[in-house]
């Protein structure tokens, strides 16, 4: 028996690559790219480590080229639903008294093999059927898997740590008991990463997984699923059932070992699951834990002092990496007057630079959206602004679905700050802009905080620390997390843990160890050395 006790180093993340030209990284993930796109897999479900195959399939399109199948996979059916629930609920004995230390080995595994063998592989699946870019793809399929897999590992051993206080008449212990049930995991299209993190941390734990992933990121999810296997994760453990949204949340919310949901994705589907929840609330063998990181309007605040070259910078990249298709993406920019001029003329020189068309072409830094519906919505945004007279379309405003579904990064310059686009995520390369009067700075942070239902992340832009307090504090329940003289997105695994709260979910803080508290019941146990054996108090005699 194995009595050492182990500590875990603590991690640091990922490197980036960078890809540079005719480098040895770019021409791998190039050929690796290649190779993935002359193959058409069919994809099956993955139940208690079973491949099952329904008969009822659906076609993985490339969103660069729709005329392009990547893959069909297999969808899950009531009866295919059931099964994974009790495949869940039959692994959970087993993996829930691992010791904790083989369940991070796995994990560490797996987070190696992501690094090393399998890195070209995960960034070329999700470059193909996700339409990321090969640094989109880096930042997020490689490098921000590997960090939740060895950050997430190193919390869970500080968190079995943190025991309570004994003194010599009893042992005081915790015990991080998994939850009563199974989890529901739910990942949305646009981060590789999220979906490997809505099932693996909750399992981490020594919960079992039921995971529903996206349809359009069908692709690099299974190609997790089979590196989860090589890493010797049990069968059962995660179960992998592609199809219809409603169809499987219909049965997997009703069940009475529901345990709890880890969800990415919109705030209409989150609230619908938490009044799904409600419902069955009388039949639930304990209250489920719902956990959901949902929708955003993320916003930039520029303050008079700022520097342009670090807004231009902040606002493109914020607003344009992968199509805007990030829940932190900046969706809308409040501009003093004084800078404004400046600002347009950069943001518009660069926007002139910037090329727009298929991943397989690195230099294209815009690429197509995740599908038709997609484009549809976004495009309607558009017109919409077109057609008001309290809006001015001050760069793009094109899109073209004829061969892949792309639309031109798109400057809205508003005129009513409480414009529709000021308001309402857009999820797409569409950044509305409020120019505001100099002397206006402390209204319109109060503007900014109320304009908005949402909650998740926002930047301020100045060289004037006095600003940047003033603008914290105002902005306070605005983001659950705030950038300095940066844009909006891009955090980090263990440096900037990620989640809002208003209408942008529960803020459970992925990429943190907070995340992992929600996942798990903790029971105290207090043993007595020398119990009493009468029930009299001294006073009593």
């Amino acid at each position: 028996m194995n009595n050492a006790l182990y500590r875990l180093i603590e991690p640091r993340n990922e490197p980036v690559k960078y890809y540079e030209k005719e480098s040895h990284d770019f021409v791998q993930i190039m050929e690796t790219f290649n190779a993935w796109r002359q193959r058409k897999l069919e994809i099956p479900l993955i139940i208690g480590g079973k491949r099952i195959y329904t008969g009822k399939t659906k076609q993985l399109i490339n969103p660069n080229n729709h005329q392009e199948i990547l893959a069909v996979y297999h969808q899950a059916g009531e009866k295919e639903i059931n099964m994974a629930i009790d495949a869940a609920r039959q692994a959970k004995e087993e993996w829930m008294t691992l010791s904790w230390v083989e369940r991070v080995s796995i994990y560490l595994k797996i987070a190696e093999l992501l690094s090393k063998k399998y890195r070209y592989d995960i960034n070329a699946l999700t470059m193909l059927g996700q339409g990321k870019n090969i640094m989109q793809a880096e930042i997020d399929a490689a490098c921000e898997s590997i960090d939740y897999l060895r950050f997430n590992s190193y919390f869970l051993s500080q968190l079995y740590e943190k025991q309570p206080f004994s003194d010599y008449s009893a042992l005081n212990r915790m015990e991080y008991r998994p939850l009563e049930g199974f989890i529901f995991a739910i990942s949305p299209f646009n981060f590789t990463a999220i979906a490997l993190n809505l099932a693996l941390a909750p399992a981490l734990m020594g919960n079992t997984i039921v995971w529903k992933p996206a349809s359009t990121a069908v692709l690099s999810n299974y190609f997790l699923m089979q590196i989860y296997e090589e890493a010797g994760l049990p069968p059962g453990v995660v179960n992998f059932i592609p199809g219809n949204g409603s169809t499987i949340g219909d049965i997997v919310l009703s069940h009475p070992d529901l345990g709890g949901v880890h969800f990415t994705g919109s705030t209409t589907t989150f609230n619908q699951i938490w009044k799904t929840v409600a419902n069955y609330l009388e039949d639930y063998k304990s209250y489920p834990r719902l956990v959901g990181e949902t929708g955003g309007k993320d916003f930039v605040v520029v303050h008079p002092s700022a520097d342009v070259d670090t807004v231009v910078t902040a606002l493109i990249r914020g607003a344009f990496e992968y199509q805007g298709q990030k829940c932190s993406a900046a969706s809308r920019a409040y501009i003093p007057e004084s800078l404004w001029g400046r600002i347009r003329h950069q943001m518009l020189q660069v926007l002139s630079e910037i090329k727009i068309g298929d991943v397989s072409d690195p230099n294209n830094f815009v690429n197509a959206v995740i599908d038709q519906q997609a484009f549809d919505r976004i495009m309607r945004y558009i017109d919409y602004a077109k057609s008001s007279t309290n809006a001015q379309i001050i760069w793009g405003g094109g899109g073209d679905s004829s061969v892949g579904y792309y639309i031109e990064p798109t400057v809205i310059q508003v005129f009513d700050p409480y414009f529709k686009t000021m308001q309402e995520e857009i999820f797409g390369p569409v950044l509305s802009i409020y120019v505001y009067k100099d002397s206006e700075w402390s209204d319109m942070l109060q503007l900014v905080d109320r304009t908005s239902p949402y909650g998740l992340t926002g930047s301020i832009i100045s060289q004037d620390r006095k600003a940047w307090i003033e603008a914290c504090r105002v902005l306070r329940f605005a983001a659950g997390n705030i950038y300095y003289n940066d844009k909006p997105t891009g955090a980090v695994v263990g440096m900037q843990p990620f989640g809002g709260a208003r209408k942008s979910g529960t803020n459970d803080k992925a990429g943190g160890y907070l995340n992992l508290l929600r996942w798990t019941s903790p029971r105290t146990i207090k043993e007595n050395f020398l119990p009493p054996t009468n029930y009299k108090y001294p006073y009593l005699d």
